[in-house]
């Protein structure tokens, strides 16, 4: 059976150009072959700033967009974070994401495909590592940065990925399938 990757979307802006980017990810994700993909837009569960009465740790959630978001993220294996950089930093929809469960998250491994100014979203990709690690997931080196993205996308919108980023993309999706494997004996205990 293929580990299910989650493809997080981690902007909820609207005119985000996070689906964009999702979307290619999931079908090069589905050709590589190694992973069901599974795309997770933070956005679609509508997730105020921490609104639990309970700590994280308890997983005693009473509302519904929390058991769902709970849901989503227990299903997983793995995690493609979409994450773009807001102001040198993560996305704050990310970080509230992250925050709102505890043991879904344990050893789970993550990359991140970011995206921004010059930078690619580089800046925003260390913070969500740091943020991930706190929460148990082993966030990956390999990950795709996409600079300057706005030029990357077509007069439709569409994404054209460059040999460079496949190339990137095929690397992240192989060391991600090793590390989910390698944490799979972690997750069932």
């Amino acid at each position: 059976m293929k580990h299910q990757l989650n493809i997080i979307i981690g902007s909820t802006r609207p005119g985000r150009a996070g689906p964009v980017f999702a979307n290619w990810l999931e079908g090069f994700a589905r050709q590589h072959g190694k992973f069901e993909p599974v795309l997770t837009d933070i956005a679609t569960f509508g997730l105020p700033l921490l609104d639990e009465p309970h700590h994280p740790r308890l997983a005693k959630y009473e509302k519904d967009h929390t058991k769902a978001w709970s849901g989503a993220i227990d299903a997983a294996d793995a995690f493609v974070f979409v994450a773009p950089e807001y102001n040198y930093f993560a996305a704050p929809a990310i970080v509230n994401a992250v925050d709102y469960l505890l043991r879904e998250w344990r050893y789970k491994p993550a990359a991140i495909l970011s995206y921004g100014g010059v930078s690619g979203g580089l800046r925003a990709a260390q913070a969500v590592k740091q943020l991930l690690t706190a929460v148990g997931v082993m966030p990956i080196p390999e990950g795709v940065a996409l600079p300057l993205y706005q030029k990357l996308l077509d007069e439709d919108g569409a994404f054209q990925p460059s040999e460079q980023v496949l190339g990137g993309a095929k690397a992240m999706l192989d060391e991600l399938l090793r590390w989910s494997e390698a944490l799979k004996p972690m997750r069932a205990g």
